[in-house]
């Protein structure tokens, strides 16, 4: 199943994530509390747009951290639940139709085998919506997770697997929101993966040039996990080509 990007764009200040020590511990607690927070809102007033597209978002972070297939397909029904709840109400709704194809990759990771991909056939309408209502919402989210979808997906037996629109949706995401470190990594390694080494090289060297500017404008307690994720698969990607400056650790952060 496709691993959608994680949703970050709506973050607020707080400590900066630079100065705090990683803790992927903390970051569940953190996404269970805003799990929590976000349905007793949502279920105080069921009618408020604003309400349902959070615990929309709330539901697919949290569902990153169930332990059993069972537990994400519960959590990530909830938000699904709200989302095409606002979306009837609200066909305009961008951040309703994202955070519903959000829950249903949840959904899909959750159900696996072919029951899965069936699913995924939905999530590539909502997300198509999406883009069209807006294409910069979460830092290009629609076409850097169409891209992703397209990338991850098999081509056989639903037909939904393309290089081709892969590529195009991932470079359109980094055109459209070129300092957004997660748009580069996700082409970076989609290229790699389909042996453009020279492609990787050079994205690489725009990447370590945007990475200090980046990390001082995405800071905050709801970026840690994030950075944490994007520093591995930069330290992974650096490995796989060679160009891995530190030769035991990932990079530090300034």
């Amino acid at each position: 199943m496709p691993v959608l990007a994680p949703a970050g764009a709506f973050a607020d200040g707080g400590t900066n994530s630079a100065q705090t020590p990683a803790d992927p511990a903390q970051f569940a607690k953190r996404a269970e509390k805003a799990f929590t927070d976000a349905k007793t809102r949502f279920e105080a007033d069921t009618n408020n747009a604003e309400a349902a597209w959070q615990l929309g978002r709330a539901c697919y972070d949290w569902a990153d951290y169930a332990t059993t297939d069972t537990r994400k397909a519960e959590i990530a029904r909830l938000g699904i639940a709200a989302c095409r709840k606002l979306v009837e109400k609200d066909t305009n709704s961008a951040l309703g139709h994202y955070y519903l194809a959000m829950d249903l990759g949840q959904l899909a990771d959750a159900r696996r085998g072919f029951e899965g991909l069936k699913i995924v056939s939905q999530m590539e309408a909502e997300f198509k919506i999406a883009l069209g209502l807006d294409a910069k919402m979460d830092f290009a989210g629609p076409d850097r997770n169409l891209g992703l979808l397209y990338w991850q997906t098999p081509g056989w037996p639903i037909s939904l697997g393309s290089k081709t629109k892969a590529r195009q949706h991932l470079q359109q995401a980094l055109k459209v929101s070129p300092d957004y470190p997660e748009n580069h990594l996700n082409l970076l390694e989609a290229e790699l993966k389909w042996g453009d080494t020279d492609g990787v090289l050079r994205g690489l060297k725009a990447l370590d040039e945007l990475w200090p500017e980046a990390r001082k404008k995405l800071t905050g307690e709801e970026w840690e996990s994030s950075w944490f994720d994007w520093d591995k698969r930069l330290h992974e990607l650096e490995k796989k080509t060679g160009t891995l400056k530190a030769a035991e650790t990932p990079r530090k952060k300034p």
